[in-house]
């Protein structure tokens, strides 16, 4: 019989293993403004901290099967590790290479100095395939189409290099959000992009119209943020990972580019069930890229049922379980769904055991209620996915 929201959970078949605390203080909460990418259902750089300064030694591969925004392949190089990442969404190596390639702060500049006259001249021979005038005003939208045509001009000749990868990865980012700092009109945060018909029953509600913006000069400052705060090792670190950074787009239970026995320690968060719709929150952000949304949606692992996600889960730890080296790590993070009636670690664990993995613990970090979670209506711990719920797996040395 399924458990109904609001009932009392069973007793936890994994209780010895289990260990709940504030898994790092506020001091440890001050990470690099060099992950300030936003994309949905991310988690904090500080995860995949945690267990990188006590898993692995400087040099080592650092693996996240399902990338997002790259989270854990940027904290890896920060801290000096060699980094694997895997997404079947083009836009995770859109957001993650950029960063690890890390273009000089003048050569940026200098691009970005360099389109102004070529945006104002390309801008009034483009029109949009879509309807975006409830997002953009007209001659920002006409700047966003030329610089989205300039980009997909230099990808497709060869010729894009460093500085245009970061020019992409920070428009993309650029593209909405509720703050004049974005190209769009006030609308969601830009972890999510609203569909047209949302964003027209949110300008008429707060009676709003889509103001101008200086896209160049907005590129130019969450440039200068992003690397506000990074230190030479640090900077040298990053370029050292983006020498032999893979990035894959195969299914996270498919990945022959990684060798056996590879890899030092994964950390990842794979998609939960039915909780968010990763294809339909990025779509903006695919058509500025030229992503077929669609063909992405069809290849997202997103299981309606825990029996299915179960099924797609062991043939994840199946391939994790070769490409990890004897004695490394996996620290699977499944957070809680639905007001916490389902545990997914009750699931992992099993999953994971059945691929030859032993389960160290299971670790719970209790931490304080977030701002974004305000934004979605969300008031307390109990609902949304608030508390990181980690397992702790190891792949014996004997193998």
């Amino acid at each position: 019989m399924k458990p109904k929201v609001g009932d009392l959970p069973p007793p936890h078949p994994y209780e010895r293993l289990i260990e709940a605390r504030e898994l790092w203080t506020s001091g440890q909460r001050q990470a690099s403004a060099l992950h300030e990418v936003s994309y949905r259902a991310c988690f904090k750089p500080q995860l995949p901290a945690y267990f990188i300064t006590r898993h692995t030694q400087p040099g080592d591969l650092v693996y996240d099967p399902f990338g997002g925004r790259g989270t854990t392949a940027i904290e890896a190089a920060l801290l000096g590790r060699r980094v694997a990442t895997n997404d079947v969404n083009p836009l995770s190596r859109i957001f993650t290479e950029p960063r690890l390639e890390l273009p000089p702060a003048g050569a940026i500049a200098a691009r970005l100095k360099s389109l102004e006259q070529l945006l104002n001249d390309t801008a009034p021979t483009l029109t949009p395939d879509i309807d975006l005038s409830m997002f953009y005003e007209a001659k920002t939208l006409r700047h966003i189409l030329a610089l989205r045509e300039y980009l997909r001009q230099a990808r497709a000749s060869g010729v894009e290099d460093a500085v245009d990868r970061w020019l992409r990865m920070v428009a993309t980012n650029r593209l909405t959000g509720h703050s004049p700092g974005f190209f769009s009109v006030y609308t969601l945060p830009p972890n999510q992009a609203a569909s047209q018909k949302r964003q027209l029953l949110i300008n008429t509600k707060r009676n709003q119209t889509p103001p101008h913006r200086d896209i160049l000069k907005l590129i130019a400052k969450k440039s200068r943020q992003l690397v506000s705060d990074l230190t030479p090792a640090q900077i040298a670190n990053l370029h050292a990972a983006a020498r032999d950074a893979r990035f894959l787009t195969n299914p996270a239970a498919a990945t022959p580019a990684l060798a056996d026995n590879t890899v030092a320690l994964t950390v990842t968060s794979p998609p939960f069930l039915d909780v968010v719709q990763y294809a339909d929150d990025n779509w903006l952000r695919c058509w500025f890229n030229h992503i077929d949304t669609a063909a992405v949606a069809r290849r997202i692992t997103i299981a309606r049922k825990l029996e299915a996600w179960d099924v797609a889960m062991r043939e994840v730890f199946r391939e994790l379980h070769r490409v990890t080296r004897p004695g490394g790590h996996v620290a699977f993070e499944v957070g809680e769904v639905r007001k916490g009636a389902i545990r997914l670690e009750e699931t992992v664990v099993p999953a994971a055991e059945s691929a030859g993995f032993v389960c160290r613990k299971i670790l719970i970090n209790t931490q304080a209620f977030t701002k974004t979670a305000n934004i979605w209506g969300i008031s307390n711990n109990a609902t949304g996915t608030n508390t990181n719920r980690i397992v702790v797996l190891q792949k014996p040395s004997g193998f």
